[in-house]
């Protein structure tokens, strides 16, 4: 009898499941400003039992925490040892992001999957607080380099404490993203992860960070920045890297004109106090000549010049 209702409950259950609809609720989506530790709230507002959480972000959906009460967590790289879920409440899916760079500009999607009322959804804005532009910015190094030229770019800091880690990037405006990440390890060995395609990243002991391009073209220049992430806080350079186009007024064409320029002024002011000088003693000399003559010859002289 148990086993006959038992099956009358399971074809019931089978009956109605076509009609049944799974809600999915989500809230309207929120700004955050680009900063260190920068907090993606993800609070479900009601109970229930959460099932697992996971964040995605745009255009591609690449996924960026997966959170669940059994298996874990799940933090793929990039995101690794940067994100962390905070769980203030057995429903919060909220998580901070440490050693921020301009790649992690975007729209995040937070998912909490929970039981019995389904999945709970939030879209989350990050932007930068003040964008960075070409116009009046602060950069602490500029560089022109010629095409097809050799040129290192340097991060260096006057670091005030210890350095744990150093991210160097491109910002925009221009090709954004992470070219290299310079970390401490424990044994105080120094990890570098090199994601450059256009040169090769180099570290010091001190966690200077170099940048080695060979072949300069006109997309390396833009803006270049360095994070070091320290004890003492975080701390920024920046640099500023010009290459003229191909058949423009390149810098050496631009010294060479200096050059030039400076070199022909100069001998032209020579010429003109080596005439002023030649001058001056001929008119010395035709003085002194006047003096010596006799009273009767200098009205001749006189008359002479004259003519």
């Amino acid at each position: 009898m148990d086993a006959v209702q038992k099956h009358h409950w399971y074809f019931v259950v089978l009956l109605f499941l076509p009609s049944l609809k799974v809600a999915v609720v989500q809230t309207e989506g929120s700004t955050v400003h680009l900063e260190e530790g920068m907090v993606l709230s993800c609070l479900c507002p009601w109970n229930g039992n959460l099932s697992m959480v996971s964040w995605t972000k745009d255009p591609n959906k690449s996924s960026v925490a997966v959170y669940h009460p059994e298996h874990g967590e799940h933090i793929p790289y990039p995101y690794t040892e940067r994100v962390e879920f905070l769980k203030t409440t057995h429903m919060d899916g909220s998580i901070s992001m440490r050693n921020v760079t301009h790649q992690d500009i975007g729209t995040y999607h937070c998912s909490v999957q929970t039981f019995p009322r389904g999945p709970w959804t939030r879209s989350i804005q990050v932007e930068d607080l003040d964008p960075p532009t070409l116009d009046g910015i602060r950069t602490d190094t500029e560089l022109v380099a010629e095409p097809d030229s050799n040129l290192t770019i340097s991060c260096n800091h006057e670091h005030n404490g210890t350095v744990y880690q150093v991210v160097l990037e491109r910002i925009p405006p221009g090709p954004s993203g992470i070219i290299g990440v310079c970390k401490r390890v424990d044994g105080g060995g120094v990890l570098k992860e090199d994601y450059s395609e256009r040169g090769q990243v180099s570290c010091e002991d001190s966690l200077d960070v170099n940048l080695h391009l060979t072949g300069v073209q006109a997309e390396d220049g833009g803006l270049y920045r360095c994070t070091f992430s320290t004890d003492a806080g975080v701390r920024t350079t920046t640099v500023l890297l010009t290459v003229p186009p191909p058949g423009g007024f390149s810098l050496s064409v631009y010294m060479m004109c200096v050059y030039v320029g400076a070199g022909t002024a100069f001998l032209i002011l020579l010429i003109i106090i080596i005439v002023l000088a030649v001058n001056r003693r001929k008119k010395h000399r035709r003085e002194e000549y006047r003096v010596k003559l006799h009273p009767s010859q200098r009205q001749k002289w006189r008359q002479w010049q004259r003519q």
